[in-house]
């Protein structure tokens, strides 16, 4: 169904067959709390509008990825390009004179979004993995320095990104940390369940006199995509004496809620890239003031080490810094949508779970969680006659479905637990919905499982590769 236009430029979209992902919502919904740029709200996007901001999308692809690696519109696109020109055309003007007050309007305007409470508190890096380096890093050297005792310990979710996980045996179990996964279930069923694992870890990670140095709490978890309490974990942290918090939020800004006065956390880091309609790679490190961070260091030292980390961050030697500097931009782009930053959100929230049921429905499955748990990402389960039973099986699947059918779908596997038999769910497709997508894409995925499933296929018939 087309959208249309009333006079006052909102914008109705009753479905998700709507092009722009815009939908009909409540006086208040039209109200963004979040900083824009206009006196007088700028004129809202129409469907076409949306297609062209995306033309440079592959067309013969359905998208059902975003959560990956995000999506950048042209509008942002053309002003990365007239920085990056900027730069070549004078580079030394540019230095002295510009890039650090762009960095400087990029962090304000992140600082507001994100509820902080000092612009200084905001950094900007250039992505999640480097973030957690930066905070990871401090850990390191207070096991070396003698601050920490050998065996205290860090706690984190057995769901952590898999580089966060990379980076914590890199950091704290090599400098002598004990580090506790936080086991999880799935499919998760509720948010007590992941309260009450989260205080039985933290419970062990102080066992022996030990003292629980870091926990390390995702927002949204990356695969399998679940929404984690975090103001409840970290106020349970608080509870339990832990040191410092850090919340890998890797697909936080512009797909959940984002305030740092209600989360509580000391450390919260986000990708700009991927809810945020930044080009790659950029994030912001938010540090919160009361924190002794006084340590905390970018890892790449450059001539500003020494002067906090928002300013060691702002230069790490020669690289283009235009993805650090098209805030302002994006700000533009997402405020000529109904309700702004929210209202993407809220609709984005809506219309993937929308997709989901409608692709369970279809299937005979179920939804990895329900769907207060979802973000802008849903967990889908494929049906169990395909045969998915390793890891491997799952990223060949989802090479088959881009190369045959021109679908881009993360796919999980999930090992089967003690006790189930044959026909359970172990696969599990992780389907996004941006503004740019449309319901044929969620179509084309389902119409594509489906016709595997007539045909008898099994991921044991894919070629090894």
């Amino acid at each position: 169904m087309a959208s249309s236009l009333h006079s006052n430029h909102t914008q109705i979209c009753p479905n998700p067959t709507a092009l722009n992902g815009s939908s009909a919502s409540d006086g208040k919904s039209q109200i963004s709390k979040k900083p824009r740029l206009y006196a007088d709200p700028p004129p809202l996007f129409t469907p076409s509008d949306i297609i062209s901001e995306f033309s440079h999308h592959d067309p013969a692809v359905a998208r059902i990825n975003n959560g990956s690696f995000g999506c950048c519109p042209s509008l942002v696109l053309s002003a990365q390009n007239q920085l990056q020109l900027q730069w070549l055309r004078q580079p030394d003007n540019f230095y002295f004179n510009q890039l650090q007050p762009k960095i400087i309007q990029s962090r304000t305007i992140i600082k507001d979004i994100i509820n902080a409470d000092h612009v200084d508190e905001v950094s900007i890096v250039d992505n999640a993995t480097t973030a957690a380096a930066i905070v990871l890093q401090q850990i390191d050297w207070g096991f070396a320095e003698g601050k920490f005792c050998r065996g205290d310990a860090a706690v984190m979710l057995h769901y952590a990104y898999g580089a966060v996980k990379k980076s914590v045996e890199a950091y704290v179990t090599r400098a002598g940390g004990y580090v506790i996964e936080v086991p999880l279930p799935f499919p998760v069923s509720s948010v007590d369940e992941i309260v009450k694992e989260f205080r039985q870890a933290l419970r062990r990670g102080k066992e022996n006199g030990r003292k629980v140095r870091l926990a390390v709490i995702d927002h949204v978890t990356s695969m399998p995509t679940v929404v984690i309490p975090v103001k409840e974990l970290v106020t349970i942290c608080r509870e339990e004496g832990v040191d410092q918090v850090f919340v890998d939020a890797a697909h936080g800004i512009g797909c959940v809620d984002v305030d740092m006065k209600q989360i509580g956390a000391d450390f919260y880091a986000s990708n700009l890239h991927k809810w945020f309609f930044c080009p790659p790679s950029v994030a912001f490190l938010y540090c919160k003031k009361s924190t002794n961070n006084s340590d905390l260091h970018h890892p790449v030292v450059s001539h500003e080490y020494g002067n906090g980390l928002a300013i060691e961050s702002s230069w790490i030697g020669t690289r283009d810094y235009s993805s650090y500097l098209v805030v302002p931009k994006v700000l533009e782009f997402i405020n000529r949508f109904e309700g702004g930053i929210e209202g993407i959100k809220k609709r984005n929230h809506e219309y993937v779970v929308e997709m989901g049921q409608m692709l369970v429905k279809a299937w005979g499955t179920h939804l990895g969680c329900p769907p207060e748990m979802c973000s802008s990402m849903v967990m889908v389960g494929l049906p169990a006659c395909l045969g998915i039973s390793s890891d491997h099986d799952a990223l060949e699947l989802r090479s088959f479905l881009r190369d045959k059918f021109g679908v881009e779908v993360p796919i999980y596997y999930r090992p089967p637990k003690d006790g189930e038999e044959g026909g359970v769910v172990t696969g599990y497709a992780r389907i996004s919905y941006q503004v740019y997508n449309k319901v044929e894409d969620y179509y084309k995925f389902r119409d594509a499982i489906n016709q595997l499933v007539d045909n008898a296929f099994t991921c044991a018939s894919l070629p090894i590769s």
